[in-house]
């Protein structure tokens, strides 16, 4: 696949025969050019997990790699934990998170606003073998199942968020990270458990530095005993020092 990253401002290292032999091109106006037969969908795997990646009408192949680092903090995490963990994962989107929890070992609840991304990710989640795992899957607005939940008195031990710049909840309602993220992050603190073991962010093509995370993700957990990190995510080339950063990030995890 070929595809324009504006993070990219310098020239590529591989000859320019190999960019002419792509399968397909995503053009300036997000839609692709298939240049080569391509199968409708194709398995990929991460650790115990498998997942299919697909083109999407909007540039996305289904899978977000950079985020690795996170799927392996959350393993661990639950594993250490000598207890099943109530996870939540919003704005979920293809589930690899939540399946990634659900494999470790927690019982988790998946909110994200698009069905086809929930019939994906129900792939996904037969595809990886986990049928029987404890997954709850909500067609929902995340903001207002977050507060919903914050009125019936629910917790978790593990809260993953990955919200969009802009989107939409299934009955039409409007996301828009600069004006709903903070109330989303103060209904997300009500949500904790008293005894966390993580919590994730993940923001893409917003105005904020990954440092406002994780001052504002410290802020919020910080009568709990843990660490906070943050700073870029991103892809690095295979045969170069060069790192492609993709989103920003901050988490705390117990330990």
């Amino acid at each position: 696949m070929q595809r324009p990253e504006d993070q990219a401002i310098w020239k590529p290292k591989q000859p320019q025969s190999l960019w002419e032999n792509v399968h397909a091109i995503l053009t300036p106006n997000r839609t692709w050019t298939v240049l080569k037969e391509i199968e409708d969908k194709w398995i990929m795997k991460f650790e115990n997990l498998s997942f299919t990646a697909r083109l999407t009408s909007f540039g996305h192949l289904g899978v977000f790699p950079e985020q690795s680092d996170h799927w392996n903090l959350i393993n661990d995490q639950i594993k250490k934990a000598d207890r099943m963990l109530n996870v939540l994962t919003i704005f979920g989107y293809t589930g690899i998170a939540t399946l990634t929890a659900a494999a470790a070992g927690a019982k988790v609840t998946h909110v994200d606003a698009s069905k086809p991304a929930i019939n994906w990710a129900v792939e996904n989640q037969k595809l990886s073998g986990l049928e029987q795992k404890p997954i709850r899957w909500l067609l929902d607005d995340g903001l207002k199942f977050v507060k919903r939940e914050v009125r019936r008195g629910n917790k978790y031990d593990g809260i993953v968020i990955d919200p969009p710049k802009f989107g939409r909840g299934p009955k039409g309602e409007v996301w828009k990270f600069e004006d709903d993220f903070v109330e989303l992050l103060e209904n997300c603190k009500q949500l904790l458990s008293p005894n966390p073991e993580f919590f994730i962010i993940t923001a893409y093509a917003i105005s904020l530095s990954s440092t406002s995370l994780g001052t504002a993700l410290s802020e919020l957990m910080k009568q709990h005993q843990g660490k906070t990190e943050y700073g870029e995510l991103g892809l690095s080339e295979q045969e170069s020092s060069r790192f492609l950063p993709q989103a920003i990030f901050a988490r705390w995890s117990k330990s």
